[in-house]
């Protein structure tokens, strides 16, 4: 005999005779009896603590084992280290003022793989100011840069007004801008 659920043209007459049953109530009787079988399947896997007896919550409460302290051992031990890492690269948050002879220390021997943004200014200067008041927003935002303001004529003599303000940045001892 032909499956009955097989898409044939013999099939379908069979169904128009009323002889089969019709092809979409099977589907919907199988898409039943499935989700009957799901439900039933939670409810057996997953049982909630207000159904277990007294001796089922021991056992299920040693069920957290050594293997599982080691492994939250691991994962605290990680975090430490990533924490303990961001905290030495975040070593700034502030803008520094240095004069001349700070300079070679404080730029071209700043460390390796550090950005160091300078800042030439002069009292007086309105647009100087206005970047003094940015360069310390922007120091507390990114405190793994170090941020540097030196009033022009202490740290470059002879250093002219209309070029103010001046920044320069760094990576390393390379003046990048």
């Amino acid at each position: 005999m032909q499956d009955p659920n097989a898409d044939t043209e013999w099939n379908d007459i069979l169904r128009k005779k009323g002889i089969l049953p019709a092809k979409e109530s099977l589907k919907e009787l199988e898409r039943e009896a499935e989700e009957e079988e799901q439900r039933v399947l939670q409810q057996s896997v997953v049982k909630t603590y207000e159904d277990m007896t007294l001796e089922e919550l021991e056992d299920n409460e040693d069920e957290f084992n050594e293997e599982d302290e080691r492994a939250i051992e691991m994962y605290r031990q990680q975090r430490l280290a990533e924490l303990k890492a961001a905290q030495l690269r975040n070593k700034f948050g502030e803008v520094l003022e240095i004069s001349g002879k700070d300079y070679v220390q404080e730029v071209t021997k700043a460390g390796e793989g550090l950005w160091v943004i300078l800042h030439l200014y002069k009292q007086g200067i309105p647009l100087c100011s206005l970047i003094n008041q940015h360069f310390s927003r922007l120091a507390r935002k990114y405190p793994d840069v170090k941020f540097i303001k030196a009033i022009s004529t202490t740290c470059i003599p002879n250093y002219p007004d209309r070029n103010l303000p001046t920044i320069f940045v760094y990576l390393e001892v390379t003046c990048v801008l």
